[in-house]
């Protein structure tokens, strides 16, 4: 009566998401971290965390979580520390106590009061694919070669 009703289109509900595998305060890993789940980070990981574009997977940072390194994933929701570029296919949550330290490629973005970021913010259009990064590369290499665009 006296609050705001939130439907799963308002920025920053509370997720339903189950987390199958937790990554616990106390735990460190070093190395690349690739989920097929959904992964809710509450320690520290040194590396990078990937998930398949093909799957539509939640990487959770919470609180006391920290990444060095960077996040790929469908949903990527923020509320510890990124030392690293996140790249959400679908959509990227910064809660206000998160610390970004890297670019920021995302489908939609919800950001609370008092998120810090140092880097960019680049929106990606999910109704397009995206040009992988070799044939960019094939293509500015044949345009210098021949001199044509």
């Amino acid at each position: 009566m006296f609050g705001i009703n939130k439907n799963s289109n308002t920025p920053l509900v509370k997720s339903q998401e189950r987390f199958d595998t937790l990554i616990g305060r106390q735990t460190e890993i070093q190395g690349t971290l690739r989920v097929v789940q959904s992964v809710r980070i509450d320690g520290k990981v040194i590396g990078n965390i990937e998930a398949s574009k093909e799957n539509a997977i939640t990487v959770v940072i919470g609180l006391e979580g920290e990444v060095q390194g960077d996040v790929i994933a469908s949903r990527v929701i923020v509320a510890g520390k990124v030392a690293g570029n996140i790249d959400a296919h679908e959509r990227v949550e910064l809660m206000a106590s998160a610390l970004v330290q890297g670019d920021v490629k995302y489908g939609s973005i919800a950001v609370e009061h008092g998120a810090r970021l140092m880097g960019l913010l680049l929106q990606v259009d999910v109704s397009k694919p995206q040009v992988r990064q070799d044939q960019a590369q094939t293509a500015i290499t044949k345009a210098k070669a021949t001199g044509k665009s």
